[in-house]
């Protein structure tokens, strides 16, 4: 049976320090080598820290990096599908020392952590991309960082001292423990958790109010970090989803946070990644719909579906919920999927994101049936605005 409350691996990972050890290691910090890291780095800092990537303390180790890349597991077995490292470069790592503490500082040299260095390991750059993105073209958004990062990875538990991504929305910048007692405090058993960083059409509201039906309630839970630069920003996604939410969905039984992760478009994977991450913030189920996570045409349109059926639903210990294709059909009067609809493509409302883009830019509105026409509002206003900043 699944629990709301219990987290990957067994419990809930706190790696953030407070009061007399912050001052500690802030002095110590001025003793210590340093590392640089990068925003995509920052973020998994951050996320190690507030548990939302439990059951993982730190950066991996070389045995549970290897696991990883080959098995999708850690090397204890547990299911884990991407690997979560810190590359460094080997001139950056020329002072550092295995068993010594390393200070983990922003670009600006800020202190936000402490890693304590266990390992320093040299990899496959080429192994990983063809294992976790089957793809080593340069093309691939995930690969392009792979390929560019350090020679070797630093592996070791990590304590946060001081928070450094952004909180361009507090009010919906929850960490997984906030969310579970939030759950908790609705009474909340059954939770689906809902990912994207594209704004919300009628497809995925279908999806979403189809999940709704069987659960106490829905978490929209959008990528917040950082995204491939032709993505939409967060700021003007989050308006999106909150004008959709507070027009068309119950508000007693929806919740809307973000997921400061950066995106990696490792398709099947990264489907494996999101849902054990939101099982880690309280959710009992995941939507997974057609190319989660996907980019181009690297993946098959069902790939990430197919891949959960590598593990048992005990093992993952949270249940993913499938959807097929969704599309307004004009016989059928709504929006239903191939699984539903008896009539052919040609009573379909079906647009691609090119075309899309091209009549939010004209500023023409895509038809009701494909998006709420406050959201294509909100979308036009906010297209038009970021063009001017760039003309």
């Amino acid at each position: 049976m699944l629990r709301q409350s219990i987290p990957h691996g067994g419990s809930l990972i706190n790696r953030l320090l407070e009061g007399e050890a912050i001052e500690y290691w802030t002095g110590e910090s001025k003793k210590l080598p340093s590392l640089t890291l990068s925003p995509r780095a920052l973020s998994d800092l951050e996320l190690i820290a507030t548990g939302a990537f439990s059951p993982l303390q730190g950066f991996l180790s070389q045995a549970d990096y290897r696991s990883v890349v080959q098995q999708m597991r850690l090397a204890n077995g547990l299911p884990w599908s991407l690997p979560i490292t810190l590359a460094v470069t080997r001139t950056d790592a020329a002072p550092l020392r295995e068993g010594y503490p390393v200070a983990l500082r922003t670009g600006d040299g800020a202190l936000a952590a402490i890693l304590h260095l266990e390992e320093l390991y040299s990899y496959d750059r080429h192994e990983e991309a063809k294992k976790v993105y089957r793809t080593e073209q340069i093309a691939h958004p995930g690969v392009a960082v792979l390929m560019s990062q350090g020679e070797l990875l630093a592996g070791g538990k990590i304590d946060l001292l001081r928070r450094t991504i952004p909180r361009q929305f507090p009010d919906h910048h929850l960490d997984p423990a906030q969310t579970r007692q939030l759950f908790a405090d609705k009474g909340w058993k059954r939770i689906v958790a809902f990912q994207t960083r594209n704004p919300i059409h009628r497809a995925h509201e279908y999806i979403q109010k189809c999940a709704l039906e069987t659960v106490d309630g829905l978490m929209v839970h959008p990528i917040a970090g950082e995204v491939k630069g032709d993505d939409l920003p967060a700021e003007l996604r989050m308006r999106c989803y909150t004008a959709l939410l507070d027009n068309y969905y119950p508000k007693d039984r929806t919740v809307l946070s973000v997921f400061p992760a950066a995106m990696r478009y490792a398709g099947p994977r990264e489907a494996i990644f999101h849902a054990l991450a939101r099982k880690n913030y309280g959710c009992t189920h995941f939507i997974v719909g057609r190319d989660h996570a996907g980019v181009g045409n690297y993946y098959g349109t069902y790939d990430a579906q197919q891949i959960f059926f590598e593990f048992t639903e005990e093992e993952l210990g949270i249940r993913p919920l499938f959807f097929d294709h969704t599309f307004y059909c004009k016989k059928c009067l709504g929006v239903t999927s191939s699984k539903t609809c008896p009539h052919d493509s040609n009573h379909h409302v079906v647009l691609s994101g090119t075309k899309v883009r091209e009549m939010l830019r004209s500023g023409q509105m895509p038809p009701a049936e494909f998006t709420r026409p406050e959201i294509a509002q909100i979308l036009i206003d906010g297209i038009r605005q970021m063009e001017g900043r760039t003309a």
